[in-house]
């Protein structure tokens, strides 16, 4: 309680008693044992209404000691079993966890990674991916205040993610390296990147691009060769020398027959090399028969068109034209789908050629388009203009049937600028998109599908779409979502057919680090999405007798598969509905390579920068005990005294006002009671 407080409870004693000696002690002479109980109850009502006034507070401060977080990340790859075994690394871990001094000075947490980090206590070694630098970003997101120090054991080989070794992490986040494995240096030849293309035209020639990395101290000459299904296609001699260690390799393979092709990459091994199995690498393509050509007209430059350029040709079946409205007939003839961007009066013979061809097209709509002229050359939809900016966010309809949308979702994503104006849409349509303008949900599309006489249109009322495209990265580190979302409206523009009640959505070839999965789409009688399918695939290998069958799990839009237990190979399946007997069937293979077996030596150079950026440092594992007593020593990790302080009011306002009440009453009565005034 505070000096003030305390001063005017004294200042309540004073007046509740000046005012009680004034009525009853001051020109009267009443006296006897009732003028005692009145005075009384008189000062019980006065000062208790004082203090309810003052309502004193007492300030209990409360002191605390808060801890340093020490976060143990774990390695849970299997490469950390190359040059160790799981008894060692499980012994140098617990070195570290049950060490009392430092459970008495830490608040410790646990965690291991592999592609994925999560809270475990115990560790596999069987993880085929590791990611460093997302178990280090998500530490950073989950400690935010106090002093925390890490200590990450792992042999420093990272399979995906950012370079752990440039990235920020805040001021209070120190790393300690435990350096797992084998830190020698062995002479080793070794097929790193190989770039080629996803798929291939059949009569064409695709390129095949790798890189090919020695490190010795010796000149060496060893042979390269590429098969295409066990063909050999390409042979070179590569030479390296101790400073020109590394060689660039290109050449062009003839796609000759439509399918599923293995490109295998081999190199000859040095002499005593002890891994040897970097030095096959198979990669994977589609040889197919066919190709879209897409024209995009446009009267203005704009980056939307850099983007959907960009997002068409990621698929090497599309190829993106982009022409002005004046461009010759032959362009326009070859053209298997039109966007048209923006338009105005100069499309007139744009749209006079999709009318005559009976084209499926995609709208563009923005600020700059002639709406004039677009109302009275086409007949599906009319917007009265009313010449104003305006900032349109998307709604995602999930009901959406003409095609799966996948993974697709515009959550958070940044507004697209139109133009106000009254929409009315006349024919029958689908909308992907719906707006939302001022936080206030419009049943008014925003991307929208069109598919009446035969004759197929999409259309976008709204510019600035390379910010979605941005936004997809952003989010996902890819633009695969995004593109794979065009390629779908692209896909569903050149499609002819009749609609389908199941739609697959998968890769032809799984290798690397891809997430192998097929997803799949059903929709009711009605074409409305239909969560309560019963769906089920069946996977055949085309090489053996091998075959299982498993239902598919619905993920909110989509059913969907994890191919990720299977063995590499080439594989035939059948996605069915059963209720209503509907199935679609398709082909994939999956390539045989195991990032985490590339490598045998620990990377701690890596690790040993990475430490220093954060002011910590390396240990090997006969240091650990040299990093408890640094980790307790360390004025980084001390404990820190805080304070808690708790305002808690004196008095129950509820028992002051009952005492003011029952004197007042009981004052009252006894003066009634004895007759006085």
């Amino acid at each position: 309680m505070d000096i003030r407080t305390l001063l005017l409870i004294i200042l309540a004693v004073i007046a509740a008693l000046t005012i009680v000696f004034y009525q009853y002690f001051f020109k009267t002479n009443q006296k006897g044992s009732l003028k005692i109980i009145l005075t009384a109850l008189r000062f019980l009502m006065l000062f208790a209404a004082f203090l309810l006034l003052i309502n004193p507070k007492l300030i209990d401060k409360e002191y605390y000691l808060e801890k340093s977080n020490l976060i143990l990340l774990l390695d849970d790859s299997s490469s950390m079993l190359k040059s160790s075994n799981a008894d060692d690394i499980e012994r140098y871990i617990a070195k570290i966890q049950d060490n009392e001094a430092l459970r008495e000075r830490f608040s410790q947490f646990q965690f291991k990674f592999g592609s994925q980090m999560e809270e475990s206590d115990s560790l596999s070694f069987q993880q085929e991916n590791t990611n460093i630098a997302k178990a280090l970003s998500k530490t950073n997101e989950l400690f935010i205040k106090g002093n925390n120090t890490v200590v990450l054991f792992s042999d420093g080989n990272q399979t995906l993610g950012r370079d752990y070794e440039f990235l920020n992490l805040k001021n209070n986040v120190q790393v300690n390296s435990v350096v797992v494995g084998d830190t020698t240096t062995y002479q080793d030849i070794s097929i790193g990147l190989v770039n080629t293309n996803a798929y291939a035209f059949l009569g064409n020639k695709f390129p095949v691009e790798a890189i090919i990395q020695y490190s010795g101290e010796q000149n060496v000459s060893k042979n390269l060769v590429i098969n295409l299904d066990g063909k050999r296609v390409f042979q070179e001699t590569v030479s390296f020398n101790p400073t020109e260690n590394s060689k660039r390799i290109n050449t062009l393979v003839e796609a000759e027959s439509v399918g599923l092709k293995t490109l295998e990459l081999q190199i000859s091994p040095l002499e005593n090399e002890k891994n040897v199995i970097n030095n096959n690498k198979v990669v994977a393509l589609e040889v197919i028969d066919e190709k879209t050509n897409v024209t995009l007209v446009s009267d203005m430059l704009h980056p939307d068109i850099g983007a959907l350029k960009k997002a068409i040709e990621s698929n090497e079946q599309r190829q993106l034209n982009v022409v002005k409205p004046n461009t010759t007939n032959e362009v326009l003839e070859d053209t298997d789908v039109f966007i048209v961007y923006q338009p105005n009066g100069k499309f007139q013979r744009i749209y006079d050629f999709i009318k005559a061809g009976n084209y499926n097209h995609f709208t563009i709509t923005g600020t700059q388009t002639d709406w004039r002229f677009l109302n009275q050359v086409q007949e599906n939809f009319f917007k009265e203009d009313f010449n104003q900016k305006e900032e349109i966010l998307p709604v995602l309809n999930r009901s959406f049937s003409e095609f799966g949308l996948g993974d697709f979702d515009t959550a958070d994503y940044p507004p697209l600028i139109s133009n106000l104006g009254d929409l009315d849409i006349s024919v029958a349509h689908q909308n992907i998109l719906y707006q939302r303008i001022k936080g206030v949900d419009l049943d008014i599309p925003l991307l929208t599908t069109i598919n009446s006489g035969g004759k197929k249109e999409a259309v976008l009322f709204g510019e600035n779409i390379w910010r979605w495209r941005a936004k997809s990265y952003l989010d996902n580190n890819t633009f695969g979502i995004f593109d794979d979302f065009i390629g779908k409206l692209l896909l569903f523009l050149n499609s002819d057919g009749k609609r389908s009640r199941l739609e697959l959505d998968y890769k032809t070839v799984f290798g690397g680090t891809d997430a192998a999965r097929i997803k799949a789409t059903y929709f009711d009688k009605s074409y409305n999405l239909d969560p309560n399918g019963s769906v089920q695939i069946e996977i055949r290998d085309q090489n053996s007798d091998y075959s299982r069958q498993a239902p598919m799990l619905f993920k909110g839009s989509f059913f969907e598969y994890d191919l990720e237990n299977l063995n590499a190979g080439t594989y035939e399946f059948t996605v069915r509905e059963n209720k209503e007997n509907i199935s679609k069937s398709g082909t994939f293979k999956i390539v045989e390579f195991k990032q985490e077996d590339q490598v045998f030596s620990a990377n701690y150079g890596k690790l040993q920068r990475l430490s220093e950026k954060t002011n910590g440092r390396l240990y090997f594992p006969n240091q650990l005990d040299s990093l408890v007593e640094d980790l307790l020593s360390s004025k980084h990790t001390l404990p820190v005294q805080k304070s808690k302080q708790n305002v808690v009011s004196l008095i129950d306002y509820r028992m002051l006002l009952g005492i003011i009440v029952f004197c007042l009453a009981l004052e009252w009565f006894l003066r009634k009671y004895n007759g006085l005034i």
